[in-house]
C-alpha cells in the first residue's frame, strides 16, 4: 500500500501497489521514440512492468492499521512479515505468464532487498530486524534458485535464449526501474510536494544509458531528454481519498467502500 502525503487538514490518497504497478505498465506501453529504442520482448515487458507488484494484492486487500498515522501501513512501514509475503508473490504470478516474466519479476524482487543491483544504495537487507532476517534470506535464496532455472528455460530455445543473457536482463531490469521510480515519484508524493528529480540508468539503446531529468512546471511535468511516443502525453493512477482515524479501522472494507478516483499527470517534453 502506498498512502501519498498531505498537506495538514486534507485527505491522503492512498494507492494499492497493484494500481501503482499499472501506472508503471502504462509508461512501457509509452515507452519508445528516435532517441529511445522500443522495448523488447515488447508484449512481455509490458506485462511484467504493469504486474511487478501483482504479490501485494492479498496484503493490500486487508491492510492493517498504522497507529502511528491513523492510515493504512504505508510500503515502507509495512510490518515485515506482510512484507516478505509478497516477495515471492509476484515472481509466481509473473512465471505463470512466461518465464522471462517470472525472471524479471524475480530480479526486481532480489534488487529491492539489495540495492536495485547497485542502482541503488540502499541496502534493504541490512534493514531486516534480525527476527526476521532468517526468513528473508530464505525467501531471497528462493529467487535466486527462481531465476537460475528461468534462465535455463530461455536458454532451452533458439527464440529466447538472448533474453537469459546478463547484459539483455540487466537493460531490460533497468527499464522496469526506471517505470518504477517515475510511477513512484507520482504515488509517494502530493502535486504540491514534488521537487525536480533525476532518474539515472535509463536504457536508451543496447549500448547506452542517459539521465532523464524531470522537473514541475505549471500544470504538467518536463522530462529531457523525453522518452514517450509523443511530446505531451497524460497517465493516472487509481486511488482513495482516505482520513486518519484514531481506531484500527478494518482499512479493507473502508477500501471497498470508498469509490476510487484518478489522479492524472501530463507529461510533456522539455
Amino acid at each position: 500500500m502506498i498512502v501519498q502525503s498531505a498537506p495538514p487538514g486534507s485527505p491522503h490518497f492512498v494507492i494499492t501497489q497493484v494500481d501503482h504497478a499499472r501506472l508503471s505498465g502504462q509508461f512501457a506501453c509509452a515507452f519508445g521514440n528516435p532517441q529511445f529504442a522500443p522495448l523488447h520482448p515488447r508484449e512481455l515487458m509490458e506485462f511484467v512492468v504493469a504486474h511487478h507488484d501483482e504479490g501485494w494484492a492479498e496484503v493490500d486487500a486487508n491492510p492493517k492499521h498504522d497507529p502511528r498515522t491513523g492510515l493504512p501501513y504505508h510500503l515502507t512501514q509495512t510490518p515485515m512479515p506482510d512484507l516478505l509475503k509478497t516477495g515471492a508473490g509476484s515472481p509466481a504470478f509473473n512465471q505463470r505468464k512466461h518465464p522471462f516474466c517470472g525472471l524479471l519479476s524475480s530480479m526486481h524482487t532480489y534488487g529491492l532487498y539489495h540495492g536495485r543491483y547497485g542502482l541503488s544504495d540502499k541496502i534493504v537487507i541490512n534493514l531486516v530486524p534480525p527476527e526476521h532476517k532468517m526468513e528473508a534470506r530464505r525467501m531471497l535464496g528462493g529467487e535466486l534458485e527462481r531465476q537460475a532455472a528461468l534462465k535455463e528455460q530461455l536458454r532451452s530455445l533458439p527464440e529466447t535464449a538472448e533474453w537469459a543473457s546478463d547484459d539483455f536482463l540487466f537493460r531490460c531490469y533497468k527499464l522496469l526501474q526506471f517505470f518504477d521510480m517515475l510511477a513512484l515519484y507520482f504515488n509517494t508524493t502530493h502535486p504540491t510536494e514534488r521537487a525536480p528529480a533525476t532518474f539515472g540508468h535509463v536504457p536508451a539503446s543496447p549500448d547506452g544509458d542517459v539521465e532523464v531529468t524531470l522537473i514541475p512546471r505549471g500544470d504538467g511535468y518536463v522530462l529531457s531528454p523525453f522518452p514517450f511516443a509523443r511530446d505531451e502525453m497524460a497517465f493516472w493512477c487509481e486511488g482513495r481519498y482516505l482520513w486518519p482515524s484514531a481506531e484500527a479501522t478494518d482499512w479493507g472494507a473502508v477500501m471497498r467502500q470508498t469509490p476510487p478516483q484518478r489522479e492524472v499527470v501530463r507529461l510533456v517534453a522539455g
